[in-house]
């Protein structure tokens, strides 16, 4: 018996490690999920399958065309000796079978125009991908920081504690008044409060994070991920690697691609697109084959509204080219301009981080042996959580700054990869 007890303990131990275990994500992993399950993007992605349909469409020739005519002599006194109306000496038949014969290239350029087209949508798909790892990283952040936020706070919360638990001795000893336990007391339980707020904070944005990598299983991040991605050295590299790769530059781009695979497509449909075929033709029991064609007479419309249409199209195209190549050069700009500012106030606050923890030690020392008041305590530990929280506010933006820089860039694209 106690051996199915240890059994069965042994299987709930093994549900219950499987039922908690997490997934570390670090930004790149996030990327990298997000791009293979997130449930807007594999709807965007119809799209792409879409469009490559009418690829497969622009190929298909046109079906034959079948006609058949059936007349019989109306007035039954013209009717051939001794027959009835349906006698074929009283009827003709007209069987056709025809062909629309398309000129002037109009299949090269329908098929080149879907091509073009499905082009176009995959770049635009790629554009979106680059939106929604913008999305993923900075939210990735924001776990982050909820992260640190409740660290600082819990280990605030830990010094507080331990001096309460002290003071409580002291004051018993009477070494201190009440007013001193009372004032150590009140504030551990605000940081309890902020631990509390912290973690529904931390909680929130997991579950963000979650929905947006399209993850089933409870997730976590890599908190010691520090970003070491190879980056473009200077401010004019950056510039040329976004203008050669970023994915809104490369959709206008492929507008433009269209645009003139269109024009083409247009003057090509401005051809009549003539019928021809085989016509099998019993007229009163004799027999005629011969051929026929149609073609349309272009004495008014020649495709000239369309035509312009797809002439203004490309001006259209070539203007959003250049107002693309504006926006990233802005972007850049800022950009990479934010970056350097976020890294260099970093900089500067990681020697104010150990100097505060320097002070709030000394202060702590000195309060424990009487050298100061417990105002000059609660001073120092506020200062040293003001300055941590500043430190990682700071850390915070700069990583903000990384995740834009990245995604002005286009960068960002090939790290989920």
């Amino acid at each position: 018996m106690s051996k199915h007890y240890f059994l069965l303990f042994v299987l709930l131990t093994l549900f219950s490690i499987t039922g908690i275990a997490q997934t570390n994500y670090s930004l790149q992993k996030s990327l990298q999920t997000a791009k293979n399950n997130n449930p807007v993007l594999k709807s965007q992605h119809y799209d792409v399958d879409i469009a490559q349909s009418d690829i497969v469409t622009a190929k298909l020739r046109p079906n034959l065309i079948f006609g058949f005519n059936y007349i019989g002599i109306a007035a039954e006194k013209n009717y051939a000796p001794n027959t009835g109306f349906f006698n074929s000496a009283n009827t003709q038949t007209n069987l056709q079978l025809g062909k629309v014969f398309q000129l002037a290239g109009t299949r090269k350029n329908k098929i080149d125009f879907a091509s073009q087209n499905s082009v176009l949508t995959q770049k635009n798909y790629n554009e979106i991908e680059r939106n929604l790892f913008q999305d993923v990283g900075l939210k990735w952040v924001d776990v982050w920081a909820a992260q640190k936020q409740l660290e600082i706070v819990k280990k605030a919360s830990s010094n507080l504690d331990s001096l309460v638990i002290i003071n409580k001795v002291r004051l018993k000893n009477q070494v201190i008044t009440e007013t001193d336990l009372n004032r150590t007391t009140l504030l551990a339980n605000q940081y309890t409060l902020e631990i509390r707020k912290a973690e529904q904070n931390l909680k929130n944005e997991l579950v963000s994070l979650k929905y947006l990598l399209g993850a089933q299983e409870e997730i976590n991040i890599d908190s010691s991920d520090d970003f070491v991605f190879v980056l473009p050295s200077n401010l004019e590299d950056f510039l040329q690697e976004a203008l050669d790769k970023r994915t809104d530059a490369l959709a206008s781009k492929s507008i433009l691609d269209v645009a003139n695979t269109n024009i083409s497509l247009q003057k090509s449909l401005a051809y009549p697109q003539p019928e021809l075929g085989l016509i099998y033709n019993p007229q009163n029991t004799i027999p005629y084959v011969g051929l026929y064609g149609t073609i349309e007479l272009p004495f008014f419309t020649r495709n000239q509204g369309e035509i312009k249409k797809s002439n203004y199209l490309k001006q259209q195209a070539e203007q959003n080219l250049i107002a693309t190549q504006g926006l990233i050069k802005t972007e850049i700009t800022n950009a990479f301009n934010a970056y350097q500012t976020q890294k260099s106030n970093l900089e500067s606050f990681s020697a104010l981080v150990s100097r505060s923890e320097s002070i709030l030690k000394s202060v702590k020392y000195s309060y424990l042996r009487g050298g100061t008041t417990i105002i000059d305590f609660l001073e120092a530990q506020r200062s040293w959580l003001d300055i941590q929280q500043q430190y990682y506010d700071s850390m915070q933006e700069y990583r903000i700054s990384y995740i834009k820089l990245l995604y002005a860039s286009g960068l960002i694209n090939q790290i989920a990869q």
